[in-house]
């Protein structure tokens, strides 16, 4: 990742992650207007990327283990990855470019500081971090040259809490479908 922050700013804005979220929620659903267009534009992305999600949070051990399986294997940050899929999609969906623009921006300013806050932590918490982020990219999922043996576990789901995603995103496409003219 070659755009770096400096720590204060990534410690900062990391707390700013939640209360940005609710705001653009409440930016979302005032400015949303689907078209039966966008919806099919967006809900693919935004589908694959509440996938990637689930797949991601079924192979995580927070703080237990340096998870190298399933999405893990492909990219190292599958959970930011999908999410920033699912927003897209779902921003696209929402056929409002100011709604995509930010979203974009939050990412950039947001998001971008806080995977580098938990790769120094990963790197402090687990020695072969350095060797496994030079094997596997950060965004751009490339193939794993060599099988991952662990395989997805619902009991790691449920312990995530990915269910609270999947959730909200049902709520939100049920109302971009209400929104969507007749």
């Amino acid at each position: 990742m070659s755009l770096r922050f400096p720590k204060w700013y990534a410690d900062r804005v990391a707390r700013l992650r939640v209360p940005l979220g609710f705001l653009l929620l409440a930016l979302f659903l005032w400015l949303a207007k689907p078209t039966r267009l966008s919806l099919f534009l967006g809900l693919p992305a935004s589908a694959l990327g509440i996938l990637l999600r689930a797949w991601a949070a079924g192979h995580l051990r927070k703080n237990e283990q340096l998870v190298q399986s399933g999405p893990y294997a492909w990219v190292r940050n599958p959970l930011y990855l999908g999410t920033a899929l699912t927003a897209g999609g779902l921003t696209t969906a929402a056929a409002d470019w100011r709604l995509f623009a930010l979203t974009c921006v939050v990412f950039l300013l947001v998001y971008l500081p806080a995977v580098q806050l938990e790769e120094q932590h990963l790197k402090d918490l687990f020695p072969t971090y350095w060797e496994y982020a030079l094997r596997v990219p950060a965004f751009l999922p490339r193939r794993p040259k060599t099988p991952t043996p662990s395989r997805f576990q619902w009991s790691c789901y449920w312990r995530n809490q990915e269910y609270k995603a999947a959730l909200a995103y049902l709520l939100v496409l049920a109302y971009l479908f209400w929104k969507l003219p007749p």
